[in-house]
């Protein structure tokens, strides 16, 4: 097949044509898609966008290897569809489905089914988004699809305005200008998008949100296939547009333009304001708060928010609660966590007993509404409609509090409080008096249960016989792998669902401390990318730990293996990076408290049935209050060749030295080589300084696995390699955060050059504390806790 320019591919129907085309006054040419059936040309996907063609001698063929490629007159390649060879076709074929899908598949392939295309041009969207298409993330493969908008009429290169799917905990599409968040449409609350009442039902589309473990999108359908609707994102302006195109005056209409008002603008009013757009100013302060600085929020800055009237008394009775607000726009999600199967109820009672849960509401509002999401932090980007919209539980002081009062009015007569007050003030004897001897009651009770060992671990709890029946009493051919803690077995209960049982050797302190820490924490952390922990039997002196069963075991036996590690493609690996990237990600920002790992590494990252990667052992991990970024300890604990130095030395850990660590495993995972001990080198280099002397020399692709030679991307593995440096810089605040290193992965933006990276200590006293892991394939792994500085 060959296309050269002058020619173009007509869909089955004619409604689509691809060929060879100049946007506005522009001399360049390019290849894109259009409507055939659309006397305006109007372009809806372009190939090539930033390599442009400066004459008409090109065209698009299909290369030896299978790919779509557009190659110049003298046959370089200007464009291509990147497949591996692991995935080259027998006999490919080219066609442009009827909905403007340009496909590449397999001849004898009659179905049409996006699972069996071998490259699509819906993965790779422009700025236009057709019916169909999706916005947002294939979790199996990391592919982020976001829109984004031509520089200007002439010229379709990639602007600075773009929209996507930011995933977390309570996913939502948000609007960037650059790297600057723009607008958000607010999370999908199972009516629409929070902030977006306008896309309710109406009768020319129809719209899904699918959030489940594969994927995360958005998409839309329309109702009449003879109306032709799209969406469009708009650079002159910034707006995202739906037009319509009106045969009769052969015009594109203007349907809806977002953001539409001046409170579509992100986080306008700060914490806590909310933007009314009716209301003179637009933002005001919720009821029961107060401007930060009267100063600047009389001056029209709004940007320091409000702040309560007076101060939260936490969990103590009588003193804090929470206050309904109606027709509100839902928080900013960074930090969220959410329960699809909870009532309203529990909902509440779970937000109460956490002091770092702000708010809380229903996650879908259908009907009754139903299911639980939290917030964590200030609550930001708020508005509040005239007609639409939904409850928000705010906590706060209990004078300010009456739930399932509307929250929005303005503040109660003054007689109530008074009132109030009064009776508050003449029983205040008597209820501090009760709540003190609720208080030391229950300490007391928790006392006793503590020293029997049956400490409340909001896990489910198995009783030993199950635990023994399941694992065989425990035999050898059971038997995972084994570490500080103790030995991990396989297991099998009745009911079929396969296990991972750690069980704590009697005597181990280390073991006891880490067996403690993890349950704590594996009650409280909920992620796809994290290992979920089943439940936990405690029976005399018998403590154990179940999780779900990882059948690939863990990353380190694919990784450094020589036969296995063939298995583990660049697809596969890429895979895993992005996964390990979305864990740290919930661990650093998302999860209710911050999580310091502190024992990130190949073995502690197992690999389900479809080679995902999930985050394990959290037996040496700390928690961090929300605004705490750093800790300092004593017991030096990890594993060498992962630690970052300021930790190794100085015994400072932060959410920068995980990162140091990550940049250390994406290193391994790249390279297929361990962080310490490489082979077949004159030096005495750390994978580190292996991986630096490359970059110095120009030719870091040296460091890439060999056996990864037909599926490397090489400028994703570029990429890679690039953001390993950065990770493992020598100083904390040189070190992106995980949040920056997502956006890094998912965006072709120019990175910053690394500096000399920080060289882990050759030089170490250490004694052999074993970290713990489910295989027996990784070596050498200690965890230290003493240092003789170089």
């Amino acid at each position: 097949m060959s296309l050269p320019d002058g020619k173009t591919l007509v869909s089955d129907d004619g409604t689509f044509e691809l060929g060879f085309f100049n946007p506005g006054t522009s001399l360049n040419r390019y290849v894109g898609i259009w409507f055939k059936t659309v006397p305006v040309r109007t372009v809806v996907w372009v190939a090539n966008r930033e390599k442009p063609i400066n004459d008409n001698s090109s065209m698009l063929i299909i290369s030896q290897q299978g790919n779509l490629v557009l190659v110049s007159q003298n046959h370089s390649i200007i464009w291509s569809t990147n497949l591996t060879a692991t995935t080259k076709p027998l006999s490919p074929i080219v066609q442009l489905l009827n909905n403007g899908n340009l496909v590449l598949k397999e001849e004898n392939d009659n179905n049409n089914n996006e699972g069996s295309f071998l490259w699509q041009s819906f993965d790779y969207p422009s700025d236009t988004l057709l019916p169909e298409m999706k916005v947002g993330w294939d979790l199996k493969t990391g592919l982020n699809r976001r829109l984004t908008a031509w520089k200007s009429w002439d010229d379709p290169s990639p602007g600075e305005f773009s929209c996507g799917i930011v995933l977390n905990n309570y996913p939502e599409p948000l609007m960037w200008k650059g790297t600057i968040v723009y607008h958000r449409d607010g999370p999908w609350n199972g009516l629409g998008f929070s902030g977006t009442p306008a896309q309710r039902p109406n009768p020319l589309f129809e719209y899904k949100f699918v959030n489940n473990a594969d994927e995360v999108y958005y998409s839309y359908k329309l109702k009449n296939w003879s109306v032709i609707s799209i969406l469009v994102m708009n650079e002159s302006l910034y707006l995202r547009q739906r037009i319509t195109w009106i045969p009769e005056s052969k015009t594109w209409r203007i349907y809806q333009s977002v953001p539409q008002d001046g409170c579509d603008a992100y986080n306008l009013c700060g914490a806590y304001g909310n933007c009314i757009v009716d209301a003179s100013p637009v933002c005001q302060c919720l009821a029961g708060f107060e401007p930060k600085s009267s100063k600047n929020w009389n001056a029209m800055d709004w940007t320091d928010g409000c702040v309560q009237n007076k101060p939260i008394s936490c969990r103590v009775k009588g003193k804090d609660g929470f206050q309904r607000f109606t027709g509100m726009k839902a928080p900013a999600t960074t930090h969220t966590w959410v329960n699809e199967s909870m009532t309203l109820k529990e909902c509440n009672a779970k937000c109460s007993e956490n002091c770092s849960c702000t708010a809380y509401a229903n996650s879908d509002v259908n009907a009754s509404g139903s299911g639980c999401v939290l917030w964590f932090g200030d609550l930001i980007d708020l508005k509040q409609f005239s007609d639409v919209g939904q409850d928000l539980y705010i906590r706060m002081a209990v004078l300010e509090t009456s739930e399932g009062i509307d929250g929005n009015a303005k503040d109660k007569k003054k007689t109530t409080l008074v009132i109030t007050f009064t009776l508050l003030s003449v029983a205040g004897i008597l209820f501090l008096f009760v709540i003190s001897y609720i208080y030391w009651t229950k300490r007391k009770l928790r006392e006793e249960k503590d020293e029997s060992g049956q400490e409340d671990l909001e896990l489910p709890f198995f009783d030993l016989t199950t635990i023994v029946n399941a694992t065989n009493s425990f035999s050898n051919d059971k038997k995972l792998g084994e570490g500080g803690f103790g030995p991990v077995y396989k297991g099998i209960l009745v009911d079929g669902q396969e296990i991972a049982v750690k069980r704590l050797s009697i005597g181990s302190h280390q073991g006891m401390h880490e067996f403690k820490n993890e349950v704590i924490l594996c009650a409280k952390l909920q992620h796809r990318n994290l290992v979920k922990v089943i439940g936990c039997c405690i029976e005399g002196d018998e403590k154990m730990l179940v999780y779900e069963y990882m059948p690939n075991k863990s990353l380190d036996s694919f990784l450094f293996d020589s036969a296995k590690s063939k298995h583990l493609d660049w697809i596969k690996r890429f895979n895993v990076i992005n996964g390990i990237v979305r864990g740290l990600l919930y661990l650093h920002h998302d999860s209710r408290l911050r999580i310091i790992h502190r024992d990130l590494k190949a073995s502690n990252v197992l690999l389900d049935n479809n080679m995902n990667p999930k985050i394990s052992d959290f037996g040496l991990a700390r928690m961090c209050g929300g605004d705490q970024v750093e800790g300092n300890t004593s017991r030096i604990v990890g594993t060498y060749g992962y630690m970052a130095p300021e930790y190794a030395i100085h015994g400072l850990f932060s959410i920068k030295s995980d990162v140091f660590s990550f940049g250390i495993l994406l290193l391994e995972i790249v390279s297929g080589m361990k962080s310490k001990g490489l082979p077949n080198t004159s030096q005495s280099y750390s994978l580190i300084g292996h991986a630096w002397k490359f970059w110095k020399d120009g030719v870091p692709m040296k460091l890439i696995d060999s056996c990864l030679e037909d599926s490397c991307i090489p400028t994703q593995a570029f990429r890679c390699i690039q953001i390993g440096l950065l990770c493992v810089q020598q100083y904390p605040d040189d070190r992106p955060n995980m949040a920056s290193v997502a956006v890094m992965l998912s965006s072709e933006n120019s990175l910053p050059q690394p500096k000399e990276p920080g060289f882990m200590i050759e030089k170490m006293s250490f004694e052999g504390e074993s970290s713990s892991k489910l295989t027996s394939s990784s070596v050498n792994e200690v965890t230290i806790s003493i240092l003789d500085a170089r």
